[in-house]
């Protein structure tokens, strides 16, 4: 069998902070199973609220540009095909962006754990389930943690 004639399993994955997640690959590679894969990572550009009220969004682009290298350099790495872009700060509306023009099989969201999520605490993974006909997997990552915490205590 050539490798064209493979089924191809489409994953859209939504990651802010957490990305690149180094369980992301492994746990893509997982749902691939004798399946060509393509990947596309959506990065939200996240900004505080006076740089948004402002319309100053360039930090937040850019931020999220360098996490989406980080995380489409690991998956292809791996031999995932991945491709990345950078979504609205509304995670919602990045997933919804982002399947006008990508058919995803599966959604996953990658948030940090509970107690230390914003996406968790406003109810993402309810909303996303009621409004997208996809099948979502909630990946938890501790991406970050560490650095954040090391910063609040010094």
């Amino acid at each position: 069998m050539n490798v064209h004639d493979l089924p191809t399993r489409r994953i859209l994955v939504i990651a802010n902070r957490t990305c690149p997640c180094p369980t992301l690959a492994q746990q893509v590679m997982l749902r691939g199973s004798g399946r060509l894969l393509d990947v596309l990572v959506v990065a939200p550009a996240l900004n505080s609220r006076l740089r948004h009220w402002v319309s100053d969004i360039d930090d937040a682009v850019e931020q999220a540009r360098a996490r989406l290298a980080l995380a489409v350099a690991d998956l292809r790495e791996k031999g995932i095909r991945a491709a990345g872009e950078v979504g609205d700060a509304n995670p919602c509306t990045a997933i919804a962006d982002a399947l006008h023009h990508f058919a995803a099989d599966e959604i996953v969201i990658v948030t940090h754990p509970p107690g230390q999520s914003n996406w968790l605490e406003r109810g993402l993974l309810t909303k996303a389930r009621a409004r997208f006909d996809v099948p979502i997997t909630h990946l938890v990552s501790t991406f970050g943690l560490v650095e954040e915490e090391r910063l609040l205590a010094g």
